[in-house]
Parts: C-alpha cells; structure tokens; sequence
C-alpha cells in the first residue's frame, strides 16, 4: 500500500468535499456519506485503541473494514442499514485508489450483507381517502395542510420533493409538477384535479403568510410584502419554507386523528401511490418513471405488495379458500 501524508480523517473531509463540488449529488446524501464514513473511522479507532486523528491510509485495512461491520450488527443495525454504510466505505476506498493514496481495495473481502425483502408500508385507499379528509379546510393552514397532503398523493413526491417545490414549479392548468429529484434529476409528473383544486384553495393563504409573519393567521390587513430570493409553495405561517421535520410532524399528526395505524411516515403516501397504481393496473416501468427510480429493481418491490393484496383477495373470495383449504 502506497501511503501519503495526511490523516484518514482529513481524507474523509476532502471526499466529502468532493462530493459536495464535483458530484451531482443532493446534500442529503453528502451528509450521510459524512456520517457512515465518521462511524468507520470511530470503530477503526476503537478497535486499535488509538484516536481518530492519529489513523493513516495504513489502517484502512480489510480487517477493519469486518470490524466495522461486526460492531454495526452488534449494536442492532439492520443488513439493509450495513449494506449501506459498506458502500459509503466502498466509495471511499474507490476515491482514494483514484487520488493515489492506497493501492487495491480494502473493502473487496467484505461480503455485502443480503437485503431483507420488506413490503413497504402503505395506506389502504380507504384509509388514504379518510386521511385526506382530515385537515379542517376553514382555517389556512388547514387548507394548506389538505394542498400538501393531496399532492403528497396524488403525485407520489419524496419529501425532499414536496417541500423544495417552489410556485414556478407548478403548471395548475395542464396540472403537472417539476420534481428536482436525486442526483437533482428533474422529472414531469401529473396530478389530480383535487389536488390542483386543493392548491389552488391555498394559495391566497400562502400570499398572505409571506407578506407578514403570521399575517393570515393574526391580521391580515396589515400584511406587509417583504422580497424574498425563492418562491416556496408550502409556507409555515411566518411565511418560512416548511422543512422536512415539519411535514413529518403533521402527516403523523392527520394519521393519528383519522387511523389507528402506527409508523406512517410521509414516505408511506409515496408507497401508497405507487402501490395503488398497481392494483389499478399500471405498468411497472410507468411506476419507474413516475417515482423517479434510477434501477427498476426499486420500483419492483411493490409487486411483493400486489402478490400480497392478491392472496388476500383470493383467500375471502376462493371456495376452498374460505375453508382454510
């Protein structure tokens, strides 16, 4: 191994930098690429009984890179979790053979945990219908709160979709959004009719929180415009972009008035679309194109809950079925 001055963890500083500067990647992922890799270099370290700063490319080792993945299992982490941070490590190594710091790969011997096969979570339509039922649209941020939750559905966003969504990104009347999805991908996706009108609804309230910090909620008539640089779509009532953290915190909040359900992430609105969409009858790869999936293999595993809606309804409809056979 070719080793050169510098401490690994200046290393991971330069490739994340890289990541941010040269890669098309969202600052999402450049955050938990920086995480994985700071939990590499803490178990290394562990494992020696050294610090952080004093590891080298030299301890980038096939050794360490099992250790780092028996402490991620012992402290619960799941195989799909570990497969993940075994290829931030894996990336990482790929960065440093091409900079000339090590030679060969570290992580090559470190067999990639097996994925679990889970069926994403999801709500029934009857569920999802009653859920977009909730939100009192005699207030304004109800009324938004209906806007998002019918555009969450209807066009099957990631959150990070939903809430950078500005106006100019909306087309009402050909009702179509622009989504800036990963790797700030852009795509074209419809929505409903209900959601455009839901939007529509919402859009004086929205005007209003953004000429005045709370302005539709206390006094309207006194809002005063201030310039803003972006155009965001969905507004707290200071007129301020509403984080991921916020959406997260009112989907859960509609879910617990309107179901008994537990764990509906907003993720689960994307997992309804598509899993609607297939009982409907849509193509797969139509589903593909839709969510903004780069590998079809991710959009294939809704089918695993098409197979199971159709055992379902094979089991309370078959004869022999019914009778346990």
């Amino acid at each position: 191994m070719k080793v050169h001055d510098g401490s690994l963890k200046q290393y991971v500083r330069d490739f994340v930098e890289y990541l941010r500067l040269n890669r098309n990647v969202s600052e999402h992922t450049v955050r938990a690429y920086e995480s994985d890799l700071s939990q590499f270099l803490t178990a290394s370290a562990a494992a020696q009984q050294r610090t952080r700063p004093s590891l080298t490319p030299a301890d980038f080792s096939p050794d360490n890179v099992r250790l780092f993945l028996g402490a991620l299992f012992r402290d619960g982490a799941g195989r799909a979790t570990a497969a993940r941070k075994l290829a931030a490590v894996r990336t990482f190594a790929r960065w440093l053979r091409r900079e000339g710091v090590i030679e060969g790969d570290p992580s090559a011997l470190a067999g990639t945990p097996s994925r679990e096969q889970k069926i994403p979570v999801h709500l029934s339509i009857e569920e999802m219908a009653r859920l977009l039922e909730t939100p009192d649209r005699r207030s304004p941020l109800g009324r938004r709160d209906q806007a998002m939750l019918e555009l969450f559905y209807a066009s099957g966003l990631r959150l990070s979709e939903l809430t950078g969504l500005d106006l100019d990104d909306l087309n009402l009347s050909a009702r179509m959004v622009r989504a800036l999805g990963k790797g700030r991908k852009e795509r074209l996706v419809p929505m409903t009719q209900t959601a455009a009108d839901a939007i529509r609804a919402y859009l004086p309230d929205r005007e209003l929180m953004v000429r005045g910090p709370g302005s539709a909620i206390r006094n309207p008539q006194s809002a005063i415009r201030r310039p803003r640089p972006d155009h965001p779509l969905f507004v707290n009532y200071r007129g301020q972009r509403l984080t991921p953290r916020s959406v997260h915190r009112l989907v859960r909040k509609y879910v617990a008035l309107c179901s008994t359900r537990f764990g509906i992430s907003p993720h689960a609105l994307r997992h309804s679309f598509a899993t609607h969409l297939l009982q409907g009858g849509a193509d797969v790869r139509g589903i593909q194109e839709l969510l903004g999936h780069a590998q079809l293999s991710t959009t294939q595993r809704y089918t695993h809950v098409n197979a199971a809606h159709l055992i379902e309804v094979y089991r309370q409809a078959h004869p022999r079925a019914k009778k346990g056979g």
